[in-house]
């Protein structure tokens, strides 16, 4: 389980990672930060540059405490609050849960593996096994997941309302 745990973390942390320096930087063919404020717009991210820095800094800080395996519960709630935002956003867009249709599957879904390393905790291969920080988490794994889903939920649904109000409104303005 342990090694099947780490690989789950580095995947999860290495897409995040890359999504954060695609935004930040443009690197892995990103749009870099203007062009991910132009993406944030159309999505109801407001003030989207301000939200770009916000999903930046989510991102790349999710990635290292995930590869790492440092503060585990805290880097799966960041990373499945970011996910669910941007799942929710993508979806309320096109009205579509399916990344073919423009949906936000895709971010659902790492959202909801964040979520499964909550549950399941860094593993033995972590910064938390070694220093001890995961003597509460491995011992309480299920209130440990319960805590990581409640704190993202919480995180993600004042952007979640935004989003919807603003691309509601925009709806209506151009009907």
């Amino acid at each position: 389980m342990d090694i099947g745990v780490l690989i789950l973390r580095l995947i999860v942390g290495s897409i995040l990672f890359v999504h954060g320096m695609q935004k930040a930087r443009g690197w892995f063919e990103g749009p870099g930060i203007n062009g991910a404020a132009a993406m944030f717009e159309k999505i109801g991210q407001q003030p989207p540059r301000q939200k770009v820095r916000l999903a930046i800094a989510c991102e790349v800080s999710a990635a290292g405490l995930l590869v790492f395996g440092l503060a585990t519960p805290l880097a799966a709630a960041i990373a499945a609050a970011t996910m669910l935002v941007a799942g929710a956003a993508l979806t309320t867009l096109t009205g579509k849960v399916w990344i073919t249709s423009g949906g936000g599957e895709y971010p659902l879904v790492l959202g909801a593996l964040a979520v499964v390393i909550g549950f399941t905790g860094p593993g033995a291969y972590s910064l938390d096994a070694v220093t001890g920080l995961d003597s509460w988490t491995a011992s309480h794994s299920t209130v440990a997941g319960i805590l990581v889903v409640a704190v993202a939920l919480v995180g993600a649904s004042q952007p979640i309302i935004s989003t919807r109000r603003i691309l509601t409104r925009r709806g209506a303005d151009t009907k």
